[in-house]
């Protein structure tokens, strides 16, 4: 099936576009700036919307939307299209990677995403084909990246590491849009490097949390750090070797003042 326009529509009620989870948030910033040109010299680009048996659902413009919704309007322009569920995913990351001002975050994202997609839609590209679907795999990445490459101005080297970026930190997005510090390319570096997931986590947190100020000094941080110990694993240890340095009457004397204690001790063991 291929993308069906629905031209008998050009403008849709606010109130009946859903609006379901993005790949990015709504940036207030964004919004804010919109509302002031909407109001300055009208609406200008249309919205993305998927037409679905359960309603119409928002590919592209949510800050679009969000805007004329914020300045009092009921209805809004909109392209609208029936498609697959992958089409629609295509879409969406299409849409942004080619208008959006993205972070390297939000780029490392849709990337991943496209790639993704792609793949679903087309198994013979996967990784781990074999012969001319291997080279097809090739051409095919290599022609995604160059594209995407040419459309905002930078190289095919760097697109691919942000899609191998975008892969590492999936499912880890939200915490890394926390970090007090925005993430940058060299930073999901860092981190798509990173083979162990525990510790691959680890650096993710440190940034979110603000303890690292790069994903490097993260890395360098849990270097250094020891893992927790047991607290009465730790005493134990302590007192052996305590024990093992003290003079035989010491340990005499050690015994006698400890004895009442270690009988009420076995005796409780004894009875559970």
């Amino acid at each position: 099936m291929a993308v069906e326009f629905v031209s008998s529509v050009s403008e849709l009620p606010i109130a009946d576009i859903a609006v379901a989870q993005r790949l990015r948030p709504i940036s207030e910033d964004a919004v804010a700036s919109l509302v002031q040109a909407i109001g300055d010299v009208g609406f200008i680009t249309r919205v993305l919307v998927r037409r679905t048996k359960g309603g119409d659902v928002l590919l592209d413009g949510a800050h679009r939307l969000e805007a004329m919704a914020r300045l009092g309007r009921d209805a809004i322009p909109a392209i609208v299209v029936r498609c697959r569920d992958d089409e629609a995913a295509l879409l969406e990351t299409d849409a942004n990677l080619v208008g959006a001002d993205l972070t390297p975050l939000d780029l490392a994202v849709f990337l991943a995403a496209r790639r993704r997609v792609y793949q679903e839609m087309h198994p013979e590209t996967k990784q781990g084909a074999a012969g001319a679907a291997a080279r097809w795999m090739q051409t095919t990445s290599m022609s995604l990246a160059s594209t995407i490459a040419e459309a905002r101005g930078t190289s095919v080297r760097t697109v691919e590491r942000l899609m191998a970026a975008g892969d590492a930190v999936s499912g880890y997005v939200h915490q890394l849009r926390q970090a007090p510090k925005p993430v940058t390319l060299k930073d999901l570096q860092v981190i798509a490097k990173i083979g162990d997931a525990p510790r691959r986590y680890g650096v993710i947190e440190a940034l979110a949390a603000g303890r690292a100020k790069s994903a490097a000094e993260a890395v360098v941080q849990l270097k250094g750090a020891r893992p927790p110990r047991d607290a009465a694993q730790a005493s134990l240890e302590a007192l052996l070797k305590t024990w093992d340095r003290a003079p035989m009457a010491a340990k005499r004397s050690f015994l006698d003042e400890v004895e009442p204690e270690v009988r009420r001790i076995l005796g409780y063991m004894g009875a559970s």
